[in-house]
């Protein structure tokens, strides 16, 4: 064998060893999502003392876009004052304030159940429209959520019937029995992002 064999010889199993890493990172990558999605799963109740009050979260977002908040003197603010709005809105309230969050996975979907039996289903094997929640086919239109592995996080991103979106991300912490949400909710009448951390211990 003269040199020049030899080398492209060498090339050859460079190359051939290089795939085979690829390959094996990739599966190791894969199995760890997995395991990330199945440790998700159970029944989670939120923690108010850890997570934002979602109706601050939305007048910070109205005064950033340049509107105006009722203030009120003597009266103290309802809870859960800004929720319930159009229909087509209704993804927005269920994540940001809904009290419980039950977790499904089976690989490659997720199954999201809020409370009053609303669900959310996606995907995270790239299919792009992959989510419908209840009976939103009826109205001719549909909310769709796709989502994806980023390290130890779920990063989900939904598109909402009202032509906004969310941008959504799961973190377990506290040896698995918090589940850390950090979210973008954009309606699309809003003129700035509702940014929001919500914590949920496991209730299971």
């Amino acid at each position: 064998m003269n040199q020049q064999s030899i080398k492209e010889f060498l090339l050859r199993i460079c190359v051939l060893l290089v795939g085979v890493s690829m390959f094996t990172l990739a599966a190791a990558q894969e199995n760890s999502a997995s395991a990330i999605g199945s440790l998700m799963v159970g029944d989670w109740v939120i923690n108010e003392e850890l997570s934002d009050n979602t109706d601050d979260r939305v007048e910070a977002a109205i005064k950033e876009a340049g509107g105006k908040v009722r203030r009120r003197w003597f009266k103290k603010r309802e809870e859960d004052f800004y929720r319930g709005g159009p229909a087509e809105q209704e993804l927005y309230d269920r994540i940001s304030y809904d009290d419980v969050l039950r977790i499904s996975y089976d690989e490659p979907e997720f199954r999201f159940e809020y409370a009053d039996n609303y669900v959310r289903v996606f995907h995270i094997d790239g299919r792009r429209r992959s989510s419908a929640a209840n009976d939103f086919y009826n109205s001719g239109s549909q909310d769709f959520s796709f989502g994806n592995f980023d390290g130890d996080s779920l990063l989900v991103e939904a598109r909402p019937r009202d032509d906004g979106f969310t941008l959504e991300t799961y973190t377990l912490q506290a040896g698995g029995n918090q589940l850390v949400v950090k979210m973008q909710i954009q309606p699309n009448s809003f003129g700035a992002a509702i940014i929001l951390t919500r914590v949920y211990d496991r209730a299971d």
